[in-house]
């Protein structure tokens, strides 16, 4: 699909060239300088009551008199932000996805300018509504026609507008690539499927890509990851790829990504329903693959390193057990009292092999626990990090990447829950605060740099008719990333 810019103005949206036109319309009043044809349908439309100027209501016109385009959509915003602006915009595609349109044309009718985020949320709003997943399922619906997306703008917003346009198209892009990885079933993506897409990614941008395999890990001392990983036949990969956009003295922003491609929970052993889903527990290594794609098209002056530490975690009789002790790499002890508490193990070793980059701040990303989706739902994602400015800098990002995640507490009481009898810590604490006292595990493994982490255990899947890879939290970490330059 392609995206492009055009400029245009209220009184010539009539006589536009397109296969269908989606007019976002803002405020509670038409726009006085809409093209006559457009009006008159708009003003017939509010007045019979067949559309409300209210957030999410949209009225789909096919061939209406005086206007050049063969389908017109008008889309209510409601507000004037970004965010109802992509709303609009998306409600507007699917009335459009499925019929013969190619060449769809998007306007915004209202008080405001069009800037960067605009034409961003264009993008990414087009590229999600016509999304469809057919990697396993050839009987999936034919793809919509739509190949041209035009956004209709002043000639004073067009600069803002081709950027927006052009880094909205990089992260879609990193946005489906995490869709694909995460939606695809778990004897097709495996820790070397994933492997695989970085090493495709290393020579479509000229990447730096390192693979290790377990006994590569075995002579790095990364007992914690190793553990997890012993119970499956399936072998480890642990996955190092670099983006070098600037000088080698650079510290570089780290990316560390969970790669559990399916998690049974091993000898702690999850219920049967809805374990299918646990496909989707590498959506932290999805997202970093994600980014890193979008980050390699957009070519920033930064560096850029992803870690992504891949595994299966199943039982077996070679599987790790409730109350063995392992050596993590850093030298520190872990008892582990539930198997199914893999994540963060896998997580800790990867932790301390980033402090080899001299990094100048590390997040990870992962589906790490439960307890943050009973505590934020499917909406936010959970941001823990003791530090303020880095905090502020990663809401910052989420509210532009319209990603939004939220601050939980790393409060020192938390840590006490890790305390062991018969090693450094636990593995887990009690049930109450679990998605903190997973961040105060791995908290323990990055006193060495600035550290965030993501637990997007609620936002990087859907469940039930939708069940699918939303592909977050790409937007946000994207424009986490793209904030370092300079």
């Amino acid at each position: 699909m392609d995206f492009h810019h055009q400029i245009s103005s209220p009184d010539k949206l009539a006589a536009l060239s397109c296969d269908a036109l989606v007019l976002v319309v803002t405020g509670d009043t038409v726009e006085p300088g809409l093209a006559t044809p457009l009006a008159a349908a708009l003003s017939d439309a509010l007045a019979h009551g067949d559309l409300e100027l209210k957030a999410g209501k949209s009225l789909y016109l096919h061939r209406p008199a005086g206007v050049r385009a063969a389908r017109v959509v008008f889309a209510a915003a409601g507000a004037s932000t970004t965010k109802a602006f992509r709303a609009a915009v998306a409600s507007g595609i699917n009335l459009v996805k499925e019929s013969g349109a190619k060449h769809v044309a998007v306007g915004l009718v209202g008080a405001g300018a069009l800037t960067d985020a605009h034409a961003e949320a264009v993008v990414t709003a087009a590229r999600d509504a016509t999304y469809l997943y057919r990697h396993t399922k050839p009987s999936a619906p034919a793809a919509s026609k739509i190949d041209k997306v035009t956004l209709l703008c002043g000639k004073a917003d067009a600069k803002s507008v081709q950027q927006g346009l052009a880094r909205g198209h990089a992260i879609a892009a990193g946005v489906n690539l995490a869709r694909e990885c995460a939606n695809r079933p778990a004897n097709h993506c495996t820790p070397s499927y994933l492997a695989d897409q970085a090493r495709k990614l290393g020579k479509e941008y000229g990447l730096k890509v390192e693979v290790l395999d377990r006994k590569a890990c075995e002579k790095l001392g990364m007992g914690s990851l190793l553990a997890v990983a012993q119970g499956s036949d399936e072998p480890l990969r642990f996955i190092v790829a670099r983006y070098d956009g600037a000088a080698k003295s650079q510290a570089p922003v780290v990316l560390v990504g969970k790669g559990i491609t399916f998690d049974t929970g091993g000898i702690s052993l999850k219920p049967g329903a809805e374990m299918d889903e646990m496909k989707f527990d590498m959506g932290g290594a999805a997202s970093v693959l994600g980014t890193l794609r979008a980050v390699a098209e957009l070519k920033p002056k930064l560096n850029l390193v992803c870690i992504i530490p891949a595994c299966e975690n199943m039982p077996s009789g070679n599987a790790v057990k409730p109350g063995d002790v392992v050596k993590s790499m850093s030298g520190q002890t872990i008892e582990i009292l539930n198997t199914d508490a893999e994540g963060r193990l896998i997580l800790c070793d990867a932790l301390t092999y980033a402090e080899r980059f001299k990094p100048a701040v590390v997040v990870d990303i992962a589906t790490l626990t439960g307890a943050c989706v009973v505590a934020l739902g499917h909406h936010h994602s959970g941001l823990f990090t003791a530090d303020d400015k880095l905090a502020e800098q990663m809401l910052a990002a989420s509210a532009k990447g319209l990603d939004p995640c939220w601050r939980m507490p790393l409060d020192e009481e938390y840590d006490a829950g890790l305390k062991s009898n018969f090693a450094d810590m636990a593995n887990i604490g009690g049930r109450p605060g679990g998605a903190i006292t997973a961040a105060m595990f791995l908290r323990r493994f990055t006193a060495k740099y600035p550290w965030a982490h993501l637990d997007i255990a609620g936002t990087a899947w859907k469940s039930g008719a939708a069940k699918g890879a939303t592909g977050r939290p790409v937007p946000l970490l994207t424009h986490f990333v793209l904030a370092q330059v300079g």
